[in-house]
């Protein structure tokens, strides 16, 4: 990730270990896609067998792999721009 804007350098990190932050919103993320792809799967009828557990793992594991780019991304993005009111470009200190 760059560490200033490179249209108008706004410096992206506000502190050493800003972004450790943005694991937690990317745990948040992944909890919310997990648990709607495997109700999708319940209600929709994916499988006849809704007592394989490990079913339920597969699919779970298959959806944090094909989310984990999205997530990573904007992860971050949420992090600066929803949870960080003070992070706003100033065109006067550009």
């Amino acid at each position: 990730m760059n560490e200033f804007c490179p249209h108008c350098n706004l410096k992206f990190e506000r502190e050493p270990g800003y972004f450790y932050v943005a694991m937690f919103v990317s745990y948040a993320l992944n909890v919310a896609q997990m648990v709607t792809v495997c109700v999708a799967a319940y209600i929709f009828g994916l499988t006849l067998d809704y007592d394989n557990l490990w079913y339920f793992i597969l699919l779970l594991l298959v959806t944090v792999f094909i989310f984990a780019p999205f997530n990573y991304r904007y992860s971050r993005m949420v992090l600066l721009y929803w949870l960080s009111p003070g992070l706003r470009y100033d065109p006067k200190k550009a």
